[in-house]
């Protein structure tokens, strides 16, 4: 899809946040990548968090930055699996007003071709949140990689046409 050179980018406020029980911050090579690509790509990584596989604690965290009028995208990368302590999307579900379905649908189409069927194991999804968007990442290096440079690299482009996610922002809260 084609990035319109002619108009001015845009660059946007993005929090990020690893879930994990098992990483700390100097293992965290997933929230590494992204927030490489955030910052290449000339975006404003804003926040970056480390926070345990905790429903309650990311709920808060989640509710903190949707209310953080300088926050317009959080990405979250872990906690998408099918295990007991992966808990991500639930957490998502509870501070969300819409869905967005073809994030996780495409997300697990792109992945087909790196992992085979085993893509039917990730929850990666996306929601808005007062606002905000959110979206939730698996949280493997290759994982973050599909999100970011398969769909999140252009959608929060505001040159990328025939639309993107950015030129939105302005207009998520309308009733």
């Amino acid at each position: 899809m084609p990035i319109d050179e002619s108009r001015t980018f845009k660059p946007i406020n993005i929090a990020l946040l690893t879930v994990s029980d098992t990483r700390t911050a100097k293992e965290d090579t997933s929230g590494d990548i992204l927030a490489e690509r955030i910052v290449q790509k000339g975006h404003i990584l804003i926040y970056r968090h480390l926070l345990r596989d905790d429903k309650s604690a990311l709920v808060a965290q989640l509710h903190q930055w949707i209310d953080d009028e300088q926050v317009d995208v959080i990405i979250t990368t872990g906690g998408t699996g099918l295990t007991g302590r992966d808990i991500t999307p639930e957490a998502l579900a509870a501070v969300k007003d819409k869905d967005i379905p073809g994030f996780g649908e495409l997300f697990r189409y792109l992945s087909i071709e790196k992992i085979g069927t085993s893509t039917v194991q990730s929850r990666a999804c996306a929601v808005v949140a007062r606002g905000t968007y959110i979206f939730a990442l698996p949280g493997s290096n290759g994982a973050v990689k599909d999100g970011w440079d398969g769909i999140l690299d252009t959608q929060l482009d505001s040159r990328h046409r025939p639309c993107n996610f950015v030129e939105l922002i302005p207009r998520l809260l309308e009733k």
